[in-house]
């Protein structure tokens, strides 16, 4: 999977980078996935497709996009607010992931009349001291616009920090929920995706099958 915001970072693996693996393992897939694939140009989407065919090409590849469907609450995690509820508020972003942008770029298509944003670092674990800082940027916030801000995190900052959200009130504190959706470019589709992948295992199982029957 390659995000399209942030196709090949600084070349650098992590820690010193934001890749999982470097370019060259491009040379062992089988597919490719662009994610946030809406959220970037046309020109943009067709280098990271051009630099993806100088490694290996053919190789097919599909498109996504992360979808919101609705919002929960950290209180009442089962309750579905409606997206447009966003239209008209003030939003404070708070994320401990290792690709915000997209998310912050979804919360201002929503309508959102105003959007700010905390960044922590990947997998961060929200402290005592960091709930204070939230909320004096809330305050100021709400200082400034004279409408009470709403907190905004992602599902998996919900996940790992769900006691430490709990702690910001008066504040709400909104969970975005989305989901994957596969962009029909191309002619490639979920369907499409699927039944290659169905393809992959029924090759990689008779290929183990056949071997294991050899040596037997």
């Amino acid at each position: 999977m390659v995000n399209a915001l942030m196709p090949w970072g600084n070349g650098w693996l992590l820690p010193l980078g934001p890749l999982r693996e470097p370019l060259s393992a491009l040379l062992l897939a089988n597919i490719v996935i662009i994610h946030h694939a809406d959220l970037i140009s046309e020109q943009k989407l067709y280098n990271i497709q051009s630099t993806i065919r100088e490694m290996k090409d053919p190789l097919p590849v599909f498109f996504t996009r992360m979808a919101p469907c609705y919002f929960a609450t950290v209180e009442e995690i089962d309750t579905r607010i409606p997206l447009t509820a966003a239209q008209g508020k003030i939003f404070l972003c708070v994320f401990a992931i290792g690709s915000p942008d997209g998310f912050v770029n979804c919360i201002e298509k929503l309508g959102a009349l105003y959007v700010d944003r905390i960044d922590f670092s990947d997998h961060h674990m929200i402290q005592a001291k960091d709930v204070n800082w939230i909320k004096d940027i809330s305050n100021q916030l709400w200082n400034k616009h004279r409408v009470k801000p709403v907190i905004v995190v992602t599902e998996k900052d919900n996940d790992r920090d769900q006691e430490s959200l709990r702690g910001l009130h008066p504040f709400d504190v909104f969970i975005l929920c989305s989901r994957l959706e596969f962009l029909l470019r191309k002619g490639h589709s979920e369907v499409d995706f699927k039944k290659l992948v169905e393809q992959l295992l029924e090759m990689k199982t008779k290929k183990l099958s056949d071997s294991f029957y050899a040596g037997g």
